[in-house]
């Protein structure tokens, strides 16, 4: 990453070097003293110290948690790598240490790090009770353990993830170093701060908007339209850009920006980001563990579908990689300063799998924004309700795509059986059931539905799984800890939902599928854009036994909108790429009460129960009239500012 010039934060290097062997000065004169200090640095929004003896850390919890406490930010203890044990040696003694019970599938060893990282299906037996057996490990080998969860299903996207973090050590401990020192500064305070709305205002799609200090730039979010981005290009009949965001338009250059925030890994919110790696932006990515995984899934995937729609994509696989290489993944409620001014906070969105809301915090208490995202305040089987409750809240932006007078979903147990009455209707007269999913969320929402209603009956409706979907369930499988309760457990005791006998996973050909009996097919392409479920589709619209059922949000030019308004004949490309037209004659149902979204009234029940109440509301992520009405009604419900900007607006928010 480009460090800034001198002066521009309103410090010079001096300072900022000053700045640095005060705070590490501080940290060793509060260590105790035969730990053998060697030295501090920064790695990212955290600071290391190697000791020759870490043991005597380890011994003392309370020695890490109140430097930690004095200094505001995560202390790791590391072991000089002087002092680090033989490799092949400290191997033996994990093992001995390890129980055989933690399933472990793969110990690999970071020099550059000085860590090692344990991949095990039962992590919880390598950290140990009150993380016993990792300082066992650390104590005794002087390597830091990190223990990761092997999914109970195979995810070949961890595999390649886990394996480039680990190829690429020397470039990330470089990366993480630059980033530390460019925003461990003393904080300056800023005179304004201006947010402005690059894409994602009153629509769907593209998501993305800036903020700025004087001294700071960060983007939360960048993403695609849907519709343009399945073809890999970006322009509407007129010539304008529909697809990307409006970074052009900003005034930016790409150097400036000192991070990206990513609130979730959908494509309306990350689809443009390696884009900005292929041309020059070599800064952090910030998200959540998750969301680091499903994105590298679904950008790859993204990459796939245009190559075979004989489209160009915007970027290569290439970029994907540098993407992940420059990401910082953080948890829930982990204040992470990502700037000398801008404090970071996600707090759980309850949408998809490591969905988060974004809390920033300004300069000493100068300011304080929630950034939704895309959030769920209400029940779904997956995940808990959005989180309402943050130390300060001055402005919030939040989603409205379910914000119209008329976007009232029903009661969930409701939308569960008439599901459920459509699927056994359609089997019991001989068809089958296209369920088009978004492969993140929905799918694995839609499958709980199904393996409690089907898991334990005598009913034999066989359920087939195609596309990405077998993929995101087996990373769902990896972050337990992101998931609701009953379902954690399940996973945490080798009962997953997502392994039930009732899924069958189609492997090779589709035919097979067409040549069995009634069943229902859950496929990725959730707004029929584009993916497998395109491919059912084509086989069995012209056929009234048939039922095409949507559960999801299709956007306004997508072929699943245009389905739900009736289309009668669609023309799809045919085995040798030719347009066919097709009878539309199965049955075309929505059923509502199953959006990762919230609707009208869950939103306003959000808002109701914010602690504390925001002074200024801007509403985002919606269609246009949706906006424009929430923002209104929030405005009178809090007595606040409330707005519905345009893309390209620009808001003084201090």
């Amino acid at each position: 990453m480009e460090e800034k010039k001198p002066g521009m934060n309103g410090n010079g290097n001096g300072s900022a070097k000053q700045h640095s062997e005060e705070l590490f000065k501080k940290i060793e004169g509060m260590l105790p003293n035969d730990v053998g200090f060697v030295k501090a640095e920064f790695e990212g929004p955290d600071i290391v110290v190697y000791v020759k003896n870490p043991r005597k850390v380890y011994e003392d919890d309370f020695v890490i948690r109140n430097i930690a406490a004095s200094i505001k930010k995560k202390l790791i203890v590391r072991s000089d790598s002087a002092s680090l044990m033989a490799p092949e040696k400290a191997l033996e003694i994990i093992k001995q240490l390890i129980p055989a019970e933690a399933v472990i599938s793969n110990i690999k060893f970071v020099p550059e790090f000085c860590e090692v990282y344990i991949d095990a299906l039962k992590p919880g037996l390598v950290i140990g009770k009150g993380g016993s057996t990792l300082k066992a490990i650390a104590s005794q080998t002087n390597w830091t353990p990190k223990a990761l969860r092997t999914p109970t299903m195979q995810s070949d996207t961890i595999t390649r993830i886990r394996q480039l973090i680990f190829n690429e050590s020397e470039f990330r401990k470089k990366f993480l170093t630059g980033v530390g020192k460019s925003i461990n500064k003393p904080i300056m305070k800023s005179e304004w701060l201006k947010a402005t709305a690059l894409g994602g205002f009153r629509e769907v799609g593209r998501s993305s908007l800036l903020l700025e200090t004087p001294h700071s730039k960060v983007i939360i979010d960048c993403g695609l339209s849907p519709e343009p981005s399945v073809k890999g290009v970006g322009a509407n009949q007129n010539g304008e850009n529909e697809a990307f965001p409006y970074l052009d338009s900003a005034n930016l250059s790409i150097n400036e920006l000192d991070a990206i925030v990513i609130t979730h890994a959908h494509m309306d919110h990350i689809g443009f980001i390696p884009y900005l790696f292929k041309f020059g932006y070599n800064g952090p990515v910030y998200c959540t563990p998750p969301t680091r995984d499903l994105a590298a899934l679904l950008l790859n995937d993204y990459i796939k579908l245009v190559q075979r729609s004989g489209g160009t994509p915007l970027y290569d696989e290439k970029d994907v990689r540098k993407m992940l290489l420059h990401m910082i993944p953080r948890e829930y409620n982990e204040v992470t300063n990502i700037t000398d001014e801008l404090k970071l906070t996600y707090h759980n969105a309850g949408h998809i799998l490591g969905s988060a809301t974004v809390h920033l915090h300004v300069g000493e208490g100068m300011y304080n924004i929630v950034h939704t995202g895309d959030m769920k305040y209400g029940f779904t089987r997956l995940f808990d309700s959005a989180t309402v409750k943050y130390p300060r809240i001055d402005a919030i932006f939040t989603e409205s795509t379910y914000g119209g007078p008329n976007d009232i979903t029903p009661n969930r147990r409701d939308s569960e059986l008439e599901l459920v009455e459509t699927i056994r209707r359609t089997v019991q007269n001989g068809g089958k059931v296209l369920i088009p999913l978004f492969a993140v969320g929905r799918s694995q929402e839609i499958m709980l539905v199904l393996e409690s209603m089907f898991g334990e009956s005598k009913e034999a409706i066989p359920v087939w799984m195609d596309g990405m979907i077998v993929e995101a369930s087996a990373i769902h499988t990896a972050y337990p800890e992101y998931l609701k309760e009953g379902v954690r457990n399940r996973i945490l005791n080798n009962r997953s939902p997502f392994e039930s006998e009732i899924f069958e996973v189609v492997k090779g050909e589709r035919e097979q599928v067409f040549e069995k009996g009634p069943g229902v097919i859950l496929a990725s392409g959730g707004m029929m854009n584009g993916g497998a479920s395109v491919e059912y589709f084509r086989r069995l619209a012209d056929n009234e036994k048939n039922s095409l059922v949507f559960v999801g949000y299709n956007s306004s030019n997508s072929l699943g909108r245009r389905l739900q308004n009736g289309l009668s004949e669609v023309a799809l490309p045919d085995e040798n790429g030719h347009l066919a037209p097709i009878k539309v004659k199965m049955n075309v149902k929505t059923v509502e009460g199953f959006s990762g979204h919230s609707d009208r009234r869950q939103l306003l029940n959000f808002v109701d129960n914010l602690r504390p109440k925001p002074r200024s509301v801007f509403t985002m992520h919606g269609e246009e009239q949706k906006c424009e009405d929430l923002a209104r009604v929030l405005g009178k419900i809090l007595h606040a500012e409330s707005r519905a900007p345009m893309n390209l607006d620009s808001i003084r928010l201090k």
